[in-house]
């Protein structure tokens, strides 16, 4: 009863911040790190990864689409695998580069949000993903969403998978987030989102919105970190994870 507990963090920019990095990695056991085009610059990540280490919590990649005004949360069209390819290899690289600089490896590698969703429906696009890992190093795991193309394209590029859920997020049928445009697709209230989360991982299934239940294996949980209720959220995740006997640590890749 091993569970690891990630949050997406390292996303301000210059003099501009987001979330509460330093108490967010007080309690989460992974942290994935902004690369630069949704958000994040060479020294917010060199940063984030040098706080993580003092606390020795994994990091991994998080690229997204070149989209700093939109944070990567708008979706890309005529986006070519080739391209997906090539912008995963390019961050991943970066991002390792300040791993090195840091002394502390990061461990895998992340998609972040518009680029999560459409690789989670496009095989295609997924295996470009995978493709862009193996590139900058073979030996990073890919943080996938279970049942979806993301899972099967880490399967085919011999990766090793980590697969999340996510505390404050809802799921449609496909196995896929619904949309951030959706009525309730985002969960604010702490105690609705640990309730949730001890379901998924005791029972080892997702819940879809229409009430569909969705068998998978779960190997993390992710809790975002960019907004206000990010770090209680955490905490009572992490607090009522172990009350109920799971040990919350890092799904490390080596």
């Amino acid at each position: 009863m091993q569970i690891d507990l990630n949050s997406d963090l390292g996303e301000g920019f210059g003099p501009w911040t987001m979330g509460d990095d330093a108490a967010m990695l007080d309690i989460v056991t992974t942290a994935n790190i902004a690369c630069g085009f949704h958000a994040g610059d060479p020294e917010t990540i060199r940063r984030t990864i040098g706080l993580a280490r003092k606390r020795r919590v994994a990091v991994g990649a998080h690229p997204g689409y070149r989209d700093l005004i939109g944070f990567g949360r708008r979706a890309q069209t005529g986006v070519t695998a080739h391209e997906i390819e090539t912008l995963v290899a390019y961050q991943v690289g970066a991002f390792q580069a300040m791993t090195s600089l840091t002394g502390h490896p990061g461990t895998h590698v992340k998609t972040h949000g518009a680029l999560g969703n459409a690789c989670a429906d496009d095989d295609g696009l997924a295996d470009a993903v995978a493709r862009g890992i193996r590139a900058a190093d073979p030996g990073l795991a890919f943080m996938v969403m279970p049942g979806t193309a993301t899972e099967r394209a880490c399967d085919r590029a011999g990766l090793r998978p980590i697969r999340e859920v996510y505390a404050d997020r809802t799921y449609d049928d496909s196995f896929n987030l619904t949309s951030r445009k959706v009525n309730g697709a985002v969960i604010h209230d702490v105690e609705t989102a640990l309730t949730r989360v001890k379901e998924m991982v005791a029972e080892g299934r997702l819940e879809s919105v229409t009430g569909k239940r969705l068998p998978v294996e779960i190997d993390s949980v992710c809790v975002h970190g960019d907004n206000e209720a990010a770090v209680a959220m955490a905490r009572a995740l992490r607090d009522g994870l172990e009350k109920e006997g799971w040990t919350v640590a890092s799904s490390k890749a080596r």
